[in-house]
């Protein structure tokens, strides 16, 4: 298996800071390597995820890059394939066994997740544009679906090295141990 990313396309600090960090926290959850967030740099937002990554462990990053399409360019030039969410592509049931199979060859991909409203031209750059539903949705729950789909539910029970807590499961209670 191989890296993946998550683009963040349009980022706005007064309107979008809670939706791009649920989408950083649920990309580190769901298996991604890093977000990189296109729009207004934001020092508050890279700072929250690197406390999270410090105190529940892993190896994500979290940075901003001011050109999206060079982002797209160089991911592509590497050999990386670029699957971009939407509710106008082809259905995840129908495409999501061929692009696990390429992801599992060694292909890293590169999850783009839109903002404000996505330029045409990503529909276009992406080798995939995939359908979570043909219903307006949040970018948020669209990005957890895909990996959760991509990962086949494995990544629900995954170790984070380097973790400082941890949370133990059980029917009712929070129950959290510290393990440094």
């Amino acid at each position: 298996m191989s890296k993946i990313a998550v683009l963040r396309l349009g980022h706005r600090i007064t309107r979008d800071q809670r939706i791009t960090t649920h989408i950083a926290l649920v990309a580190r959850a769901y298996g991604a390597s890093e977000v990189i967030i296109a729009g207004e740099r934001d020092r508050r937002l890279i700072g929250s995820v690197e406390r999270v990554v410090e105190r529940w462990g892993g190896d994500f990053a979290a940075r901003f890059e001011d050109d999206w399409k060079k982002v797209i360019r160089e991911w592509r030039k590497s050999g990386g394939l670029i699957v971009h969410l939407t509710m106008y592509g082809v259905n995840l049931p129908d495409i999501i066994h061929e692009l696990r199979e390429k992801w599992r060859s060694g292909a890293p991909l590169l999850v783009i997740v839109g903002g404000e409203k996505v330029p045409g031209e990503v529909f276009r750059f992406a080798d995939y544009n995939v359908a979570i539903s043909n219903q307006p949705h949040s970018e948020v729950a669209a990005l957890a679906t895909f990996l959760d789909w991509l990962h086949e539910g494995k990544e629900l029970t995954r170790e984070y090295p380097g973790a400082k807590l941890k949370v133990i499961p059980q029917l009712r209670g929070k129950k959290v141990v510290y393990l440094k």
